[in-house]
């Protein structure tokens, strides 16, 4: 399972297929929420019986796993399994936009299956998450950007802070993406990159998460699941995530040098995680949320203009009471859960 997320498979041009269904899996396309005209592309993994959602999302170059017909069920599998291939990628429509709209399909993809595949799923309530790699910093983002979506997740060896990852890419192997995806260099406009970053957005961590990471990865450092939890630390909510570093793991590959014991030990954590955890976190009634670009939760969502603006929002549900502070007057709606809107502009703050 360990492929997907490794990352040695660089993206080639876009893969013209038709949708197809077969007993245990099938390749689907679904709507976009928030592009009109383009499609996204899922291979939907079903269980032999009944179970929860886990949501699987592919490393940075890749794309998810090719379609194949499955005519029995992939052995051990309680889960309706679906391989997000990300907006822009070789089975999806649109362009690539790290953590911007594109993690709005992964938003997308839960809500189609859950009306499509409804007898496959044991409680429509509970979802999980995966990724690695470049799907590792998806996980980080995702859990910020949807904090009551996602029961437990899983990141392995992800990006927390792109800007960083900008500066540590030796070979340039990463930074023609992000200058392209986020629309130029950390230099020229730090605020896009802290807005699809985990760690900007780890303030709004309620899922249990589970991390892995090995000690000498080269593209993508320790230190970013490191410095991940450090903001957790600081502010309170280390308890939510784990950490396992890999002793002698890493190099050009994120898995080099991983022991058999070591990859069932991942393996075994991360079901260990999703295992305690059979609900999915509830938002608390008051409190701040980070917005980076946007965020959606079962009482609200709140949408800035641009995907690569940052804002603070304070809340109180019981009282209709919001308040969002940035850097500049940036507009924003945010869409109770009830249809009622407040449309506004984010009082400028400096040091936000």
């Amino acid at each position: 399972m360990f492929e997907q997320y490794e990352d040695n498979i660089r993206l080639k041009a876009r893969t013209e297929m038709a949708e197809f269904v077969s007993p245990y899996q099938d390749f689907r396309k679904h709507a976009s929420s928030v592009t009109p005209g383009i499609r996204l592309g899922v291979n939907v993994i079903k269980p032999q019986r009944p179970g929860p959602v886990l949501m699987q999302l592919h490393g940075w170059h890749m794309s998810m796993p090719a379609p194949a017909r499955r005519d029995s069920p992939l052995p051990g599998n309680g889960y309706l399994m679906v391989q997000v291939d990300m907006r822009g990628r070789a089975f999806s429509d649109g362009r690539p936009d790290c953590n911007g709209l594109e993690l709005m399909d992964l938003y997308d993809a839960v809500q189609f299956v859950r009306a499509e595949y409804a007898q496959w799923i044991s409680a429509p309530e509970l979802v999980y998450l995966e990724g690695g790699s470049g799907g590792g910093g998806n996980v980080m983002a995702a859990v910020g950007k949807f904090p009551d979506l996602f029961a437990a997740a899983t990141a392995y060896y992800g990006m927390s802070d792109y800007a960083a990852w900008y500066e540590q890419d030796q070979t340039g192997e990463f930074r023609d993406e992000l200058d392209v995806w986020v629309g130029g260099p950390p230099a020229e406009d730090t605020e896009r990159y802290r807005a699809r970053s985990g760690c900007a957005l780890a303030p709004n961590l309620l899922t249990p998460l589970y991390m892995a990471h090995g000690e000498h990865d080269i593209r993508v450092p320790v230190s970013h699941s490191r410095a991940y939890m450090e903001t957790l630390r600081a502010c309170g909510k280390q308890r939510l995530a784990k950490l396992d570093v890999l002793h002698g793991v890493g190099g050009k590959g994120h898995q080099d040098g991983m022991s058999e014991q070591q990859r069932t030990m991942m393996l075994q954590a991360s079901e260990d995680n999703r295992r305690r955890h059979a609900a999915p976190p509830v938002l608390p009634s008051s409190g701040r949320l980070a917005v980076g670009g946007y965020v959606v939760t079962q009482p609200l969502r709140v949408r800035l203009e641009h995907m690569g603006q940052f804002a603070w929002l304070d809340y109180d549900l019981a009282q209709s009471r919001f308040r969002m502070t940035a850097r500049g007057p940036y507009r924003y709606t945010i869409t109770l859960a009830d249809g009622a809107t407040v449309a506004g502009t984010c009082t400028p703050d400096p040091t936000v």
